[in-house]
């Protein structure tokens, strides 16, 4: 198959909905074989059943990133289903909403176990990869509140804070082991997670999205393409001297 990741690999974490599903159809389309994991057995089969009768090279493994096992696991996987390791998107990410006050124990190891441990654990794993065969690339999906601060945000804020930090930092470290690290950082975007937060507020999901679109400055919400698109480029050869940077993908939301 042709196209910018013709003969890559990409593994895609929290590729079972929203901005992973996204990555992994874009990437899919443009040539790469792939390796996607979530929670979500049923839609992770579909997605790769779908995407294998397209002509694509996919391999679905079920797992939770919060068990460092299993993020090094699905490194091996990779490794022994296709010889190597080309990309790592982190795009397994979890939202629940609440105040310091609110944020019980649980919730806030759980956010940061998620969002934050487990792209650590698995960037670790795909870089002890990636030093071997003498090149990589990651990206992580951070978020605009990784940026500025969110009401009823803040053990997400923490995490996706340090997850842009943790990006810098590796960037830094592999710079010249021609590894690329980057993280995505996109606004409130059109995904389940996102459907979910407005029924949780008792919105209809039609007036949560028509809300989001009317804050931010270009007047509309952020499809899971659109940052699909950006992770494309970002992992591509046109940005090959691109590294450590956080690439904001939410319609200047951040630009004030």
């Amino acid at each position: 198959m042709n196209g910018r990741f013709a003969d890559s690999i990409v593994l895609i974490t929290g590729a079972t909905s929203g901005i992973g599903e996204a990555c992994a159809n874009l990437f899919a389309l443009e040539g790469a074989s792939l390796m996607l994991t979530g929670r979500d057995e049923p839609r992770g089969h579909l997605i790769r059943d779908r995407l294998n009768a397209a002509g694509t090279q996919v391999r679905f493994s079920a797992g939770d990133i919060q068990d460092r096992s299993y993020c090094d696991e699905i490194v091996a996987h990779t490794v022994r289903e296709f010889g190597r390791l080309d990309v790592l998107i982190n795009s397994a990410g979890i939202w629940q909403p609440a105040a310091a006050v609110e944020t019980t124990d649980d919730l806030w190891h759980e956010t940061l176990a998620t969002n934050l441990n487990g792209s650590f654990f698995t960037a670790r794993a795909a870089l002890r990869q990636m030093l071997k065969q003498g090149s990589g690339n990651i990206i992580n999906i951070a978020s605009d509140l990784a940026l500025v601060g969110g009401r009823q945000a803040v053990a997400y804020c923490a995490s996706k804070g340090a997850v842009v930090m943790m990006t810098k930092a590796m960037a830094l470290d592999h710079a010249r082991d021609n590894i690329r690290v980057n993280a995505l950082c996109p606004t409130d975007t059109d995904t389940p997670m996102m459907h979910r937060d407005y029924v949780d507020q008792g919105l209809q999901i039609a007036t949560g999205l028509k809300n989001s679109a009317a804050a931010n400055p270009m007047g509309r919400v952020a499809s899971p393409e659109d940052v699909a698109e950006a992770a494309c480029f970002i992992a591509s050869a046109a940005a090959g001297f691109i590294t450590g940077v956080t690439l904001s993908v939410d319609g200047a939301a951040t630009a004030d």
